[in-house]
């Protein structure tokens, strides 16, 4: 199972230098897991960036994976791991999801390098 967190969707939407690092686990739908929290921030940024339409597009790609929920239990693991972490809140709910599907997390956010089951992809320089 994998989870894409934002900078990783954000970066394979713009085809950025690093998008191909991230097709395979966007594109296999069927190990894809989408934090709802994710999909919140993606589609937030789209919006800002190209409008209403492509977030809406992006929303829907994003949701061809296996949408998962904030619920009770996931946020109360998410706070933990916060905690233990001291990763901000998104990146608690994302590694939290994570955690709690057995999932490799993939990012270019460097808050997750050196996390287990995390493949972190540095940001190339333009």
């Amino acid at each position: 199972m994998n989870v894409v967190d934002s900078s990783a969707w954000l970066e394979y939407f713009s085809g950025g230098p690093n998008a191909n690092a991230f097709t395979p686990p966007i594109e296999n739908v069927d190990e894809l897991l989408v934090p709802s929290i994710v999909l919140l921030e993606v589609f937030k940024r789209v919006l800002q960036q190209r409008g209403e339409e492509a977030a809406l597009q992006a929303a829907a790609h994003m949701q061809t994976g296996q949408l998962v929920p904030l619920d009770d239990e996931l946020a109360l693991s998410a706070a933990k791991l916060g905690m233990e972490t001291k990763l901000p809140l998104a990146d608690s709910v994302i590694l939290a999801t994570a955690k709690k599907y057995s999932a490799t997390v993939w990012t270019m956010d460097s808050d997750f390098q050196g996390l287990p089951k995390v493949e972190y992809v540095p940001k190339n320089k333009k």
